[in-house]
């Protein structure tokens, strides 16, 4: 493997997951910034974790992120229950580590950070679930660096 493959081997995708739609970012190759990938409109199970299994060989990812909504007190509700069986399919299928990290308040904080950059509503629509990915994905990576400072 030469220098170049090593770096983007550090690679993290981050994902959240929704009934309808999984929001999708991927981390710079030194796992410092998230960026806004996909959307991937959910078909059924086997071919959503298709999907991210070719998402994870293309952009050679080392590690999968998956927001969790747990409820405001820290609980598993039915959407928490419905992650983590789509998380536990991604382990199954992948060869690197799926890892659940709390994605409570991420939807908010991105429809807010849209609205003040004056987005859309529809234009809100068509990219929350990749900036709630995003949003994930950098709360791991400041988490990860602020671990090892």
């Amino acid at each position: 493997m030469d220098l170049e493959q090593d770096v983007n081997a550090m690679r993290i995708l981050g994902l959240d997951v929704g009934d309808r739609r999984v929001g999708i970012a991927l981390s710079d190759a030194l796992g410092l910034t998230a960026q806004r990938l996909r959307v991937l409109e959910r078909t059924g199970a086997a071919s959503d974790v298709a999907a991210v299994e070719a998402l994870v060989a293309e952009h050679q990812v080392a590690r999968v992120i998956v927001g969790l909504p747990l409820t405001m007190a820290g609980a598993q509700g039915p959407q928490a229950k419905k992650v983590l069986a789509f998380a536990q399919q991604l382990r199954r299928r992948l060869s690197v580590p799926v890892d659940c990290v709390d994605e409570r308040l991420t939807t908010v904080q991105g429809e807010r950070a849209l609205i003040e950059t004056g987005a859309s509503r529809r234009k809100r629509k068509q990219v929350i679930d990749q900036v709630a990915a995003q949003l994930i994905l950098q709360h791991y990576l400041d988490a990860q660096r602020n671990r090892t400072n």
